[in-house]
Formats: C-alpha cells, sequence, structure tokens
C-alpha cells in the first residue's frame, strides 16, 4: 500500500523497508545513458508534482487518479533522464487549498511539472499558480471551458474534453428520447457549463427546457429537487452533479420510484459514481472517457488495466486511466524535452502524440485540449459482475475529421495563449 509522508512524498513498501517512492539507484541511473550533469544534481531526484483530493466529495475518483498517476511512474522504473524520480502529493481540499498547495510544491518541493486538479475549480486554481510560476500543469480530470478556453495559458494542457465536446457526443441521444428537458446541475464551473451548453443545444433544436436547478457540492438530500423534477414531467434529466454527488442522487432517484420512469443523462461520468450506487439503483446514459472492457483499447492501455488490476486487486476505473495518461504525457515529455527546464517541457507537450485506435491523441498548440474520441454508454439491463456496468453504445466523434468538429477550430475558441 502506498502511504505519505507528513511533506507528501509518496512512499511504498518493499518487503519491509519502505523508500521513497519513485527513487531508482544512482547506480541503475548511470546505466540508462543520460546527458551530463553535475555529481550534485545527479543524486537530486526529480520530483513531479500531484494535486489530487485525499478529502472531500471527489475522493472516490481522486484516489483511482492518484494510483494511475502513480502506475506510470513505475512502469518506468521510477527514472527520468537517468535519474531517480519521485512524485510529491498534495491535497486539494478546495479551491483556495488546491492553489496553496500548488505553490507549495513549486517553491518547497521545486516539481518540474505537476499533475491533478479532479474538479473543475481546482483545476482552475492549480492554473493560476501554473501561469504565475510557469511551471507545466497537466489538468486531467476537469472539464470547464474555460480551463483551455478564456483562462488558459502557455503551462496549462487539459486531457478531459471540455462539456461542450461531450455536449455535442451526448445530447443527440437525449433529444431522440424527447425535447422537454429538465435540468439540474451542481453549482460551480463543470455545471454551469453543462447547464448553458446542453439549454443551447435543445432550444436550438426545437425543445425546452421545463425546468432547472443548481445545487450545491456536498448537498445530503435531494428529494426536494427529485419532486419538482416528478412535478415537471420532462422527457429526460440531464444531470451535472459529480461523484458522490451524483451517487447520492441516484440512490434517492431509485428510493423515490424513479428509476426507469424517467430517462437520466449525464456527460463525463466517472465509473466510481456508478460503483458508488450500486446494481439494483444504477440508471442512466452517459459519456466516459474510457472504458476497461471496451475492446478498442490499444495495447499500452490494455497492459495498464492488466498492470492496476494485479496491483490493486480491482479493475481499472476511467479515473485511474486519466491519471494514468495524464501523467504519462507529462514524463513523456520530459524525455522528449531532454530537459527538466519548463520552457522545453511546454515545447515537448505541444508535440506529444500518442495513437489510440485509429487517431492520434495530442494537446493542440493553439489551446492545449486533448483531443480524443468519447463513449457513449447505458447501464447493462442486468448487471451480473460487480464491476462492469456498461453497456458502449457508440465511440464518438467516429474519424479524424469528426474529431476536429466535435473539438472546434482555433477560431472557434476563446482561447488567446500567451507567451511562454
Amino acid at each position: 500500500m502506498t502511504k505519505t509522508t507528513g511533506n507528501g512524498i509518496l512512499r511504498t513498501p518493499v518487503g519491509r523497508r519502505g523508500v521513497v517512492f519513485g527513487a531508482a539507484s544512482l547506480a541503475a541511473s548511470t546505466k540508462l545513458g543520460m546527458p551530463y550533469i553535475g555529481n550534485a544534481a545527479a543524486a537530486e531526484p526529480i520530483k513531479i508534482g500531484m494535486i489530487w483530493a485525499k478529502t472531500g466529495s471527489i475522493v472516490d475518483q481522486a484516489e483511482y487518479l492518484a494510483q494511475g498517476s502513480m502506475l506510470a511512474l513505475e512502469q518506468r522504473n521510477n527514472t527520468l533522464l537517468g535519474r531517480p524520480a519521485e512524485i510529491v502529493w498534495l491535497d486539494e481540499p478546495n479551491p483556495q487549498g488546491a492553489q496553496l498547495n500548488a505553490e507549495r510544491l513549486v517553491g518547497e518541493h521545486k516539481v518540474v511539472g505537476i499533475v491533478g486538479g479532479a474538479l473543475s475549480s481546482f483545476a482552475l486554481a492549480i492554473s493560476a499558480v501554473a501561469k504565475k510560476s510557469k511551471v507545466p500543469f497537466i489538468a486531467a480530470n476537469a472539464a470547464a471551458a474555460a480551463l483551455t478556453g478564456s483562462s488558459c495559458n502557455k503551462y496549462t494542457f487539459r486531457l478531459q474534453p471540455p462539456v461542450d465536446v461531450h455536449t455535442r457526443v451526448l445530447a443527440p441521444y437525449c433529444a431522440a428520447i424527447g425535447k422537454k428537458w429538465y435540468i439540474m446541475t451542481a453549482a460551480y464551473a463543470f455545471g454551469q457549463d453543462i447547464k448553458k451548453s446542453f439549454t443551447d443545444y435543445i432550444t436550438a433544436n426545437g425543445g425546452t427546457v421545463v425546468g432547472a436547478d443548481e445545487v450545491p457540492v456536498g448537498t445530503p438530500d435531494f428529494s426536494s429537487f427529485i419532486l419538482k423534477i416528478r412535478a415537471a414531467k420532462p422527457d429526460v434529466v440531464i444531470g451535472g452533479v459529480a461523484a458522490s454527488d451524483l451517487t447520492t442522487f441516484l440512490k434517492q432517484w431509485n428510493e423515490l420510484g424513479m428509476r426507469g420512469k424517467i430517462p437520466f443523462a449525464e456527460i463525463a461520468v466517472g465509473n466510481t459514481d456508478l460503483w458508488g450506487v450500486g446494481p439494483e439503483a444504477a440508471d442512466g446514459l452517459f459519456t466516459l472517457t474510457w472504458y476497461y472492457k471496451n475492446p478498442n483499447n490499444p495495447p499500452e492501455e490494455q497492459a495498464m488495466a492488466a498492470a492496476y488490476e494485479k496491483k490493486y486487486n480491482r479493475p481499472a476505473a476511467d479515473k485511474a486511466w486519466m491519471g494514468w495518461m495524464g501523467m504519462r504525457a507529462l514524463l513523456d515529455s520530459i524525455e522528449l524535452a531532454k530537459s527538466t527546464e519548463s520552457g522545453a517541457i511546454v515545447n515537448a507537450l505541444e508535440t506529444w502524440s500518442v495513437t489510440r485506435g485509429d487517431l492520434a491523441s495530442a494537446y493542440r498548440p493553439f489551446d492545449h485540449q486533448m483531443t480524443s474520441r468519447l463513449l457513449v454508454a447505458s447501464i447493462k439491463p442486468k448487471i451480473t459482475d460487480k464491476w462492469d456496468y456498461f453497456d458502449i453504445k457508440a465511440e464518438l466523434p467516429a474519424t479524424q475529421a469528426d474529431v476536429e468538429k466535435a473539438f472546434g477550430s482555433q477560431a472557434d475558441s476563446a482561447c488567446k495563449m500567451d507567451a511562454l
């Protein structure tokens, strides 16, 4: 089991003795053909910052995000540029805490890059620090449009497709069910983006929003909202609440007899959200970034899923993949840059690319948004495996041209990228 020390540096047990997570022996590192560096520099491990929640409503997702991130470094034998490397993991209890811990990672721990931001509000706070401190930041989970739109900057990269891309994929399925929608979203950037995006879509396509609510993060009782939904009699409920809030809502939706009565749909849902609901109450139509049972996953991702399950004795959730992929991009780019200098890493991230099936996934230089496919999935009518909840209905966008349409062009973007 991985543990953290008081200063947040990860330590993993090896046999009966603990070592700093990621610190490989210097003797081993000298065999890797590293470029020349002084003895003092060679003795210092390269530090990677990681900010995932250890408390709060997003903690279940964050555990998988952190484990996937750590696995990416473990698969490199905990070395970068022939030197030992380690991860420093700090909490994101709220946006202010995320900002302060990002500043600690840069100022106190001297990290060369950061991966994190489990919620959009956290990621936006970390992004501001990345810009000010000129340290590369990979936001692996946040979906608010501003991150690679109006609040973009040269040092921030985002893996999760933004809300409007998810909407373009899922909204046509919802409109095919009916054109009277009720929208219930969280009262922060992610939820507000969902409300606007789905409202714009349905009104442009001849439908109406028959009700809309914004709910606080950490709402323990959704019964009043569910009663309003029932009274409005929509064709579809569009959700925009994340993590444990979604789990709580769907449990209460089932308890109040609404499961199967009115279809429920939501974008960017994590596997852990539905696993927390349980097979008796799980319901809905969703977009997913990744699914461990998808036969179209490329070999590297299948190998990651197998390694994760062997290590943690459970399947890799989508968030494990997101943490792994975000960290992989940062580590790959450090190696590609042959440097820990921020500008060199940023330039390498702008040219980094992986092939996933018949499409390339990469961070677009003009806004640093990673392009990739999404999965449209529904809950299986009968769940016989406690982990396998989803039937994959489609992988969209289907072609590279469709990807570019779904994600928009530089002319469509609100991002005005600054210089290094």
